[in-house]
């Protein structure tokens, strides 16, 4: 599948930039795969007006291929898409492992009608840059290829500009979620698809959970003209995610102003300390995925926070943490919004 068979209006969207929340992976109290509540957040994620979603990724757990879970988890979200709404969303899968699983998937993906597949590289480490880039150019014959640059701290591996130059050249590259958690790396990024005259067809996605508004309103200097994120795939919007649409076409609006609103630069700073509360940064992001289960837990979206992993769970402190940052900013939190919902999109079909 090449970038060209993704119909135009989803093409369209995302390069535009929309809100493409990472999503987890509902679980009930045996931890066996809750399709009624995994179907519940699609349709939270289309109703909230998010642009797309993720699925198979970092925030479903990577885990869900070592227990046969892949397949079902990206079927059950492309079927309730399908379901519930007339809105084009782009949809994106995960793909992870060494190049034969990573083609399995990409294939898999395909079949299931989504978009674009976003490739993590984590399985490949101490691989060369030649290694890598061609695993990447395998995957990029099967369907259109989303760049992770994932953060070391949760499995990722340094990737230098040398290396996104050449991955931005794949033609079948439309875009890169920026998520080293790094200012230095995240410039690498840009400078390797300014070199590779790419900035047309790549399109950049924050990914940058600790940077979120600040990424999406900075123009990035590079010798080709100026770069910037059109949108973010983002495991802090799994939670809250109709504020988050609000919040990007803010940043949207200040791109378009000489100076950022200082409410805006305000926002940054808020967000991010959500996120510091959500992604456990207090204990070296142990309990990131538990704490966004504990927040759509709370809104009644998940039964529990149940992980696959029965020692991943919250850490000591972060459910007052996540206390903390719903006392201190509650215009961000989007309860009402869920409340007002749930029963209908708890409702089996």
């Amino acid at each position: 599948m090449h970038f060209s068979d993704i119909p135009a209006d989803v093409l369209a969207r995302f390069r535009d930039g929309v809100v493409i929340p990472a999503q987890p992976l509902a679980l009930n109290a045996q931890r066996q795969f809750d399709v009624r509540r995994q179907r519940a957040l699609t349709r939270y994620y289309a109703d909230a007006g998010a642009g797309g979603l993720a699925v198979g990724v970092h925030t479903t757990q990577f885990a869900i291929r070592d227990v046969g879970l892949y397949q079902p988890v990206l079927e059950a979200a492309a079927q309730t898409v399908s379901d519930w709404t007339e809105r084009p969303l782009v949809m994106i899968a995960g793909v992870a492992g060494r190049t034969a699983q990573a083609v399995a998937e990409a294939r898999t993906a395909r079949a299931l009608g989504y978009h674009a597949v976003l490739l993590s590289l984590a399985a490949l480490k101490g691989c060369s840059e030649d290694e890598l880039i061609e695993h990447c150019q395998v995957i990029a014959a099967e369907m259109p290829l989303i760049g992770f640059y994932l953060q070391p701290a949760v499995g990722g591996m340094a990737l230098g500009a040398s290396f996104w130059r050449r991955f931005a050249g794949i033609d079948n590259v439309i875009g890169i979620k920026v998520a080293p958690f790094n200012r230095y790396a995240t410039l690498d990024v840009m400078a390797g698809v300014a070199a590779a005259r790419a900035g047309d067809r790549v399109t950049l996605y924050t990914g940058n959970d600790d940077h979120i508004v600040l990424d999406l309103v900075t123009p990035f200097r590079t010798e080709l003209g100026n770069l910037h994120f059109a949108g973010g795939l983002l495991g802090h919007w799994s939670v809250w995610t109709q504020k988050a649409v609000g919040i990007l076409e803010r940043c949207k609006a200040a791109r378009q102003q000489d100076a950022v609103p200082m409410d805006v630069l305000a926002l940054d700073s808020a967000v991010t300390d959500c996120n510091a509360a959500f992604f456990d940064v207090a204990n070296a992001f142990h309990g990131v995925i538990a704490g966004c289960h504990e927040v759509l837990r709370r809104q009644g979206l998940l039964e529990g926070r149940w992980c696959l992993d029965p020692d991943e769970d919250l850490s000591p402190g972060q459910s007052e943490a996540i206390d903390r940052v719903y006392r201190l900013y509650p215009e961000l939190n989007d309860d009402a919004f869920v409340k007002a919902n749930l029963e209908r999109w708890l409702v089996d079909a």
